[in-house]
């Protein structure tokens, strides 16, 4: 296998830097900053997929005229706990971060708040979101789909998204519970990793054009797919394409965003669907005030003593014991906070490329 070479960069430099990139495109200051803090949270916690990596797909739609820069963001529908956001095809990281807003401003007022969209873009990660309920002592739920890269389960084509979940539980003394994930067996982030290092992906993350399984990164991104989380019906992939319907419906057919297969592209190399069942793609957020349901200290209290009773598990031969989830990426974001983001070079030579475009410095 090749050695990967990258170049470090401060956290704080290429956040900068996607900053300036939205507003070249007459994106306002403050959702621009706001959409860079997506991306940088993304690096930071190690989420390479969905960081600066993939500012280049955004530069793309933004310069293709594929994604409105000014939105008029609203809500087409609305219950004290409940609402429908209309995201006006707004960039997904400014359209997302302001509906979870809607979300978190119910939950304090009425104890939950739920709010699908409709209209919109690709949302970064999924974990963002839950963490900001956090940050308001909430339990935070997202979710969103996406264009279809994931075959249903004994399919032998792209038919749902990858369509990940994330949910948040805070606790006293111990870091939160964040599970983040994708209802797929890897998310195409990975895919498109292991290209650009010329690795191999495991067994059971794709099939290739003909619904073969495949080690080829290549052959999954030229007309295979990826397989469900689980991967096939013995290891349980029927709960992977399980929780992905779910994802589509909450955010797309209970929204009025286009589902499955017919949902939009991020990227202008991806197909476009040939019909369409509602507007954009589709996200979903829910947040939680604890004290509706129990006293928020002995909530806590409760999470501090199942992660603590979860950590003392005897340890599988070959291992430290139990992770919790959240526990790679805030180990993650510890050391790059200091460190810096590790970009590999065709990373790099795409931020070059926007950099010689706009004018923007990089290097």
């Amino acid at each position: 296998m090749p050695e990967v070479e990258t170049i470090t960069y401060p956290h704080e430099k290429l956040s900068e830097f996607s900053k300036l990139t939205f507003q070249h495109f007459g994106i306002p200051e403050k959702e621009a900053e706001l959409a860079s803090e997506v991306l940088s949270m993304s690096d930071l916690r190690g989420i390479d997929s969905h960081g600066v990596a993939r500012l280049h797909t955004y530069f793309d739609m933004l310069e293709k005229e594929r994604i409105n820069p000014v939105p008029k963001i609203k809500i087409v529908r609305e219950s004290a706990s409940t609402a429908t956001v209309d995201g006006d095809n707004g960039l997904g990281l400014v359209v997302g971060p302001k509906a979870n807003e809607i979300a978190m401003n119910k939950a304090q007022e009425v104890g939950s708040g739920w709010v699908s969209v409709r209209n919109t873009n690709h949302y970064g990660i999924a974990g963002y979101y839950v963490i900001k309920a956090l940050e308001r002592d909430l339990i935070g739920w997202s979710m969103t789909n996406t264009t279809k890269l994931v075959a249903p389960l004994w399919g032998a084509e792209r038919m749902l998204g990858t369509n990940p979940i994330a949910v948040a539980f805070p606790g006293k003394k111990e870091p939160p519970i964040i599970i983040d994930l994708a209802t797929c067996a890897a998310a195409y982030g990975k895919i498109e990793i292991a290209h650009r290092k010329e690795q191999m992906i495991p067994e059971g993350w794709a099939i290739d054009s003909e619904g073969n399984n495949t080690n080829d990164p290549d052959k999954m991104i030229n007309g295979g797919a990826l397989l469900p989380l689980g991967s096939d019906r013995e290891k349980g992939g029927h709960k992977g394409y399980g929780l992905a319907v779910m994802v589509d419906f909450l955010c797309a057919v209970l929204s009025g965003a286009n589902w499955g297969p017919f949902t939009p592209p991020f990227a202008l190399q991806q197909e476009i669907p040939k019909r369409s069942v509602g507007k954009g793609i589709g996200h979903f957020f829910g947040a939680m005030k604890i004290d509706a349901f129990i006293d928020p200290d002995e909530f806590k209290t409760q999470t501090d003593d199942y992660i603590q009773t979860l950590r003392a598990t005897s340890p599988a031969p070959g291992t430290d014991g139990p992770i919790i989830p959240g526990d790679p990426e805030r180990e993650a974001e510890s050391i790059r906070s200091k460190q810096g983001i590790p970009l590999v070079l065709p990373v790099v030579e795409e931020l070059r490329d926007i950099s010689k475009r706009t004018g923007i410095p990089f290097d």
